[in-house]
């Protein structure tokens, strides 16, 4: 009520809101239980945290799943509302919902780093190849870096994800660490333990700015 007064400056009761809210939801999970297609080119999870009003004001993860449909369309497939922080173990029920709502193979599923999110994937999707978001990488590799060096730093990670193979790429993670390494540690680990994931799309044409 509050914020359809400061946006549109006209006042509407709470009971207004609460009806209209009803109607809402019954559209809503009508949508969020639709059928999905059979397959689709990528699909990108992420999950994002939220104020949420139950009882009290907490902090509550929402995850969310974004298909790329094998004529280039994006879909927003679902938003599930978490309890806790963010896990493999709830990205299982998620997975399993846009299987059950018919999604039978994903090309690339692109995801962050998360600890046993890979088997989650394999467990599901088998055939599906998993890809660390490299936004994710960028983002946490200024997290461990220092901010007066951050010019530096984002010219010496960018040879590595511009990289045209993966051998390439290598090479200029071995120049990463040879310069920043023994500063830097973390940052080099980083990279190291996302590799097998993070090299994938070097095997196809496909171009990254930042």
């Amino acid at each position: 009520s509050a914020h359809f007064s400061e946006i549109y400056g006209a006042s509407i009761s709470k009971e207004t809101v609460s009806r209209i809210t009803d109607k809402v939801i019954a559209e809503m999970t009508e949508w969020s239980a639709r059928p999905l297609d059979t397959v689709y080119a990528a699909v990108f999870i992420d999950a994002i945290v939220v104020k949420v009003r139950d009882g009290q004001v907490a902090n509550r993860p929402v995850y969310a799943a974004v298909g790329v449909t094998v004529d280039g369309r994006k879909d927003v497939l679902g938003l599930w509302a978490g309890v806790g922080g963010e896990g493999a173990k709830f990205w299982m029920s998620v997975l399993i919902d846009l299987k059950n709502r018919g999604v039978t193979d994903v090309f690339f599923l692109v995801c962050d780093g998360l600890k046993g999110l890979p088997g989650v994937v394999e467990a599901v999707w088998p055939q599906t190849i998993v890809q660390t978001c490299i936004i994710h990488l960028i983002r946490n590799t200024f997290r461990l870096t220092s901010r007066k060096e951050s010019d530096a730093i984002k010219r010496d990670i960018k040879p590595i994800y511009t990289a045209p193979n993966a051998s390439a790429a290598l090479a200029a993670l071995d120049e990463l660490e040879e310069k920043w390494g023994t500063k830097y540690p973390a940052m080099i680990r980083l990279w190291r333990n996302a590799w097998n994931e993070f090299i994938p799309f070097l095997d196809y044409d496909v171009e990254i700015r930042t």
